[in-house]
């Protein structure tokens, strides 16, 4: 298939260091852009108040077939962006218009497919999806997982009432008739767990790919110095400080393990509005000496880290992605992580372990046994690490991920429009 012309959407889409970059979506909307780039040309609409950090690092990258098109909203809306559900307002507004730009600029390009790439959500209408007149690729994209039933004891008040508030509002997004229409129209739906895929698969089965926010380079794959070999046993676990992380049980668990092997030290790398209380967790129980808090670390202090540590820890309650989890797997650690999100999907039992989460207290009876199964057993390790590695290099390189993309628009280009005659 020869270059073709795509059109993206682009919301968040930043290059990792410059000022405005923000993480996890800033990351999927740049490398989804180089990877099409590889292949074809292409015309993204993006915010404008990253503007000065997209245009320096295209040029440090000397990008000459990505065409930024900068979309802002009035100055007096940009606090909407700092408050949750208010953002999702504002990006809603944005696309509106996003869609008329977008009609315009296609009269001066005929371009042969559009893709809807973040925000990566998986359940708000894509106006340009529904109504521009081109082929629809859309994701990928998440939402549908939970916050495991029992669970919600985990949240303060105002967190179990935003849970409930989230998933309402998601059912009211997934019935607005743009979205529906969006949803006919894709040729394909990219998910990045199984919790996604079950709820677009309700109608839409055919079109589903599983594809993951998160990726990796080839330089995060290089060869990694050995774990520090002073007969301690290394627990890491990474990410904003936040509950629905559930670092709570992180801790709970590694003291529950701690109290009959001494000679483990738990580290948490993030910072967050959490930190006073976990700190406070930590040093209520019998292992408070052996947990540290680093703060928040530049990405290689944290795979410097991740190298050195024997096991990664992760169990979010509701993640659709969990970036960390794929750079502990490049790093050849063995991974604990509860079996839901994206967690769920980047683990087997060939690289780590999983924790049915049924409750609270089992979860923490369950993951202080895998870490005693992991420490009494370094052969073991050994393995589940190897295979981690193996497994994040043969799905989540950005390269391979970007062939994948490939073959998608392949198809893509050759498939009859499911709604072409709405």
């Amino acid at each position: 298939m020869s270059e073709q012309k795509i059109l993206a959407c682009t919301f968040t889409c930043c290059p990792p260091g410059k000022p405005g970059f923000t993480g996890g979506e800033d990351i999927l909307g740049w490398n989804m852009l180089l990877q099409i780039a590889r292949y074809h040309e292409v015309w993204t609409f993006t915010n404008a108040e990253d503007r000065n950090s997209v245009e320096q690092g295209a040029a440090e990258l000397g990008i000459d077939n990505i065409h930024f098109q900068f979309i802002g909203l009035p100055r007096w809306m940009a606090p909407f962006l700092q408050f949750q559900g208010f953002h999702q307002f504002y990006y809603f507004v944005w696309q509106i218009k996003v869609y008329f730009a977008a009609r315009r600029l296609s009269k001066a390009v005929q371009f042969d497919l559009f893709h809807h790439i973040t925000y990566a959500n998986d359940w708000m209408a894509s106006f340009i999806g529904a109504f521009l007149p081109i082929p629809y690729v859309r994701g990928p994209g998440g939402g549908a997982h939970r916050t495991p039933k029992g669970f919600e004891s985990e949240y303060p008040v105002g967190g179990r009432i935003w849970e409930k508030v989230r998933s309402f509002g998601q059912w009211v997004f997934r019935h607005d008739p743009v979205f529906v229409k969006g949803q006919s129209r894709a040729r394909a739906i990219l998910v990045c767990n199984n919790e996604a895929a079950l709820e677009a698969s309700k109608k839409h089965s055919s079109k589903i790919e599983l594809f993951p926010v998160s990726g990796i380079s080839s330089e995060d794959l290089a060869p990694q110095k050995p774990s520090s070999n002073d007969g301690k046993f290394r627990v890491l676990t990474a990410g904003s400080l936040i509950r629905v992380k559930g670092f709570g049980l992180a801790i709970r668990a590694f003291q529950k393990f701690a109290e009959r092997y001494p000679e483990s030290e738990f580290t948490i790398v993030g910072a967050g509005p959490e930190e006073p209380r976990l700190q406070d967790l930590a040093a209520r129980g019998p292992a408070s000496s052996k947990v540290k808090f680093t703060g928040a670390l530049p990405r290689e202090q944290l795979m410097s880290d991740m190298a050195d540590s024997d096991v990664f820890l992760f169990p979010s309650l509701r993640d659709g992605g969990g970036t960390v989890v794929i750079e502990a797997m490049a790093a050849g650690k063995p991974v604990i992580c509860l079996d839901n999100g994206g967690p769920g999907m980047h683990i087997n039992e060939e690289c780590g372990i999983k924790i049915t989460p049924e409750s609270p207290q089992q979860a923490v009876f369950d993951i202080a046994n895998a870490l005693e199964e992991l420490y009494e057993n370094a052969e073991r390790r050994a393995e589940l690490g190897k295979s981690a590695r193996k497994r994040a290099e043969e799905l989540y390189l950005w390269d391979k991920l970007g062939d994948r993309l490939r073959d998608i628009y392949n198809k893509a280009f050759n498939q009859k429009d499911s709604a072409s005659a709405d």
